[in-house]
């Protein structure tokens, strides 16, 4: 399933942040309930898991000049557009988020916008995330919501996989249920898991601990 989804950011790189980006548009109309997110709390480091050719950072090194932002994605292609654009406090990782190469206690806040559907083992994930942020940091994640029991069964029983036979590494869409469940097992407090406009998810978690 990786593999697939380097293949398919290594197609989709050049045009992601172009008025061509086609489906990928959808990940702009994020942009601003992330933003309203992370305003809520000051905060020095951030960490875009999935960052792709980095457009959320780009937003967000202009907003806070004085932070320092990380960007992480597996798709080399798309860490190499990402870094071309030579973002101020920015750095950049080619790497897995379900294996953060980062250090215990790295950021105060960690973002996911429409990444986390295509992570094989989401419990690694946010294993990883937990561990990396900060105590009392925040984990906004954003993603496609599939609440309804029938649509949420068709999405991942017919859909996805139509489309990873068409080249797509999309692994699983999910509900609040299984949000939840990934939060508790992660051992992080989960303070908002909303239906937003779209059939999207806006969830907020917290290390406590």
């Amino acid at each position: 399933m990786k593999d697939l989804s380097i293949g398919e950011f290594t197609r989709a790189a050049d045009k992601y942040e172009s008025k061509n980006a086609g489906v990928y548009n959808i990940c702009k109309k994020d942009y601003p309930d992330i933003l309203a997110e992370i305003e809520k709390e000051p905060f020095q480091t951030l960490l875009d898991a999935g960052c792709g050719t980095a457009p959320m950072l780009s937003l967000l090194t202009e907003r806070f000049p004085e932070a320092h932002f990380t960007g992480i994605d597996l798709t080399p292609k798309m860490i190499e557009v990402a870094k071309a654009k030579k973002l101020p406090n920015t750095d950049f990782v080619c790497g897995d988020c379900e294996n953060l190469p980062f250090a215990d206690d790295s950021f105060d806040v960690i973002i996911c916008s429409q990444s986390f559907h295509h992570y094989p083992n989401p419990s690694a994930f946010f294993a990883n995330v937990y561990r990396c942020l900060r105590p009392n940091g925040r984990f906004i994640l954003r993603d496609m919501l599939m609440d309804n029991s029938v649509l949420h069964w068709f999405v991942n029983h017919i859909e996805l996989p139509t489309l990873n036979l068409l080249g797509y590494g999309d692994v699983h869409c999910y509900n609040r249920t299984e949000i939840r469940e990934l939060s508790r097992q992660a051992g992080l407090s989960l303070e908002i898991c909303e239906k937003r406009k779209g059939l999207k998810l806006h969830a907020v978690m917290r290390k406590t601990k």
